[in-house]
């Protein structure tokens, strides 16, 4: 009965996009007035028709002819799957698209052709909004489909483009080796539904495939993948609603459509590692960055001195490094940087490989380091420069956030001076905790001792010559006042985490999901406060830290290793969290349930 179907459903699927086009508007003839047109193409005809059995394996086209005259604006989204080493190919003749393959098709295979986005009309560019068209080199078309979403790992956020991929040959191998059996492309909610497979056991990944070849290559890629093997569960039939076309703006409609798995995208550590970039980033610094993350280094130095002169820096993930002299000799216009490092040969083995980098200084930075030697010096030539700064909302976890230009090789900070005025006017000395940050040498947080209170103003002084820099220069004189936010309209959020087994970082992020508001690193029950929040949306981000080094680990397709997970918390009416002014929001988070639950 299913198979007697087929041709049914095939042909309303064409049929039903064209019967909602024509609703749309009368576009038989030119439209009398000067209004735009806005009504995209449509198809009105198609040869062979959809559900074609017994489809030539080589030398065939497909011809759709449109009610107007139109164009191929993006040849990359008419998309064939199984997915050939060639895109198909296409020419316009009148008011038809042919689309034509260069190598022959498989025998007994089930194909879909999908146009995406890729037509428009001649006029004023509209885009026709998509077709799947289905065939079969064999005698009947396969009946089952699949659904679900492609995610990045980090946001969460759906990653459109991304090719979605099964095979039915399990090896971890085949995403390397070869095509798929099957494939789709997201669309711009990160949905994808690949319709007309076979009713058998798949392996299925996702690639963000940069090359277009339909193969995985982690050296570029991102990839996803489902841990254990999948079966479709839906048949083809005329009232699915996930194999329709659907306005991407229309919210209601693509997020009623039915997800049967979702896969989180993540960028493998590449395979190999060598040395990748290099930079003369001023007169005594430079920068190197490597391939793959936690590079091995032996020894690196500077031609001309000493190793003890040199200070070095890796940034979080160890795959790049910055460089500095701390040497009074003068510095030459070409750099020679020795770096012994282990480097990936032509087996894949990692063995010492000793590489010598000349780095000559950028002519803009050559002038701007020649006038300290001429006469004119200007004064701030000469300083150690800094930036002292006290944001009212982060001072109480932050402190004062001092940050300086170069490296420091001698500080002072005994002679930091702090006080604080009270509503009425009396004025205290105070202390403060010195600490360096972990991931960046040059920065400091200087917290005060004291409790911090509103209505009372604080103050930190650095006095002249605090400081010195790896140029010899000394620090200038300054000093910045904060005070507590007093704005009766910001908000509190307290959030209330429960059953904390591990350690886990929580960030507090605003609405477009880029800047990191406040972030906390927990292993135990606790009470996180969020103070001083303006009117607005807000979400959590808690990730898991499984292997507790402060750090975000990605997966591994060969070791099916997932990236660390990273949730959302979900609030009343969604992801984010709406802060209304002069609130005391109280937030219970049970972080084993959250990590826990799909």
């Amino acid at each position: 009965m299913r198979r007697h179907l087929l041709p049914i459903v095939c042909s309303l699927l064409v049929l039903l996009p064209l019967m909602f086009a024509h609703s749309c508007a009368n576009t038989t003839q030119a439209p009398s007035g000067g209004d735009k047109d806005t009504i995209p193409p449509y198809i009105v005809n198609i040869k062979p028709y959809p559900g074609a059995v017994g489809f030539p394996t080589e030398k065939q086209k497909i011809v759709f002819t449109f009610n107007e005259y139109v164009s191929v604006k993006n040849p990359k989204s008419i998309f064939l799957s199984p997915p050939q080493a060639k895109q198909p190919k296409n020419r316009i003749q009148g008011k038809s698209v042919i689309v034509y393959f260069e190598e022959p098709l498989e025998p007994n295979t089930t194909y879909t052709l999908n146009l995406g986005d890729a037509i428009a009309d001649n006029n004023e560019g509209n885009i026709f909004p998509g077709f799947t068209y289905v065939f079969s080199t064999g005698e009947q078309i396969d009946s089952m489909f699949t659904t679900g979403t492609v995610l990045d790992c980090n946001t969460l956020l759906p990653v459109k483009g991304a090719t979605v991929m099964l095979y039915k040959n399990h090896a971890d191998s085949a995403v390397f080796l070869e095509r798929p059996y099957a494939a789709a492309r997201t669309d711009d909610w990160g949905y994808y539904v690949i319709p007309f497979i076979q009713d058998t056991l798949y392996r299925i990944y996702a690639v963000m495939d940069g090359s277009g070849n339909n193969i995985y290559d982690p050296d570029e890629d991102r990839i996803a993948f489902i841990d254990s093997l999948v079966h479709p569960k839906w048949a083809v039939a005329d009232s699915v609603p996930e194999l329709l076309k659907y306005d991407m703006k229309d919210t209601l409609g693509c997020e009623e459509r039915r997800v049967e798995r979702t896969l989180n995208l993540f960028r493998e550590k590449p395979s190999k590692q060598y040395l990748k970039n290099k930079e003369r980033t001023g007169l005594r610094s430079a920068y190197i960055s490597f391939q793959a993350p936690y590079v091995w280094i032996d020894s690196l130095w500077f031609g001309g001195f000493r190793a003890d002169e040199v200070i070095s820096q890796f940034n979080p993930s160890q795959d790049s490094l910055e460089l500095w002299l701390n040497s009074r000799k003068p510095a030459p216009d070409t750099l020679h940087l020795f770096v012994n490092y282990r480097k990936t040969d032509s087996t894949g083995v990692l063995k010492p490989e000793l590489e010598h980098l000349r780095l000559p200084i950028d002519q803009k930075l050559k002038r701007k380091y020649a006038r300290t030697q001429r006469r004119n010096l200007k004064h701030e030539d000469t300083l150690c420069t800094f930036k002292l700064d006290a944001k009212p909302e982060r001072v109480e976890q932050y402190g004062f956030e001092l940050e300086f230009a170069q490296p420091i090789i001698s500080a002072d900070f005994d002679s930091l001076h702090f006080r604080y005025l009270n509503p009425k006017r009396k004025e205290f000395k105070g202390k403060v905790k010195i600490e360096r940050d972990s991931l960046n040498l040059r920065c400091y947080n200087i917290r005060p001792e004291v409790v911090m209170q509103p209505g009372y103003e604080y103050f930190l002084k650095v006095p002249h010559r605090a400081f010195r820099d790896i140029n010899g220069f000394y620090s200038d004189s300054t000093e910045v006042k904060v005070a507590l936010p007093s704005d009766d309209k910001l908000s509190t959020l307290s959030a209330i985490l429960s059953e904390v087994n591990g350690k886990y970082i929580v960030d507090l992020l605003d609405e477009k999901l880029k800047d990191i508001l406040r972030s906390y690193t927990i292993e135990s029950d606790c009470t996180l406060r969020f103070p001083y929040l303006k009117e607005g949306r807000y979400c959590l981000r808690i990730t898991s830290d499984l292997n507790r080094n402060g750090v975000v680990d990605t997966g591994s397709l060969l070791e099916r290793r997932q990236p660390e997970l990273v949730k959302f918390v979900l609030f009343r009416d969604g992801k984010f969290l709406e802060v209304p002014p002069s609130a005391e929001i109280d937030q219970e988070i049970n972080i084993q349930k959250l990590f826990t639950d799909e």
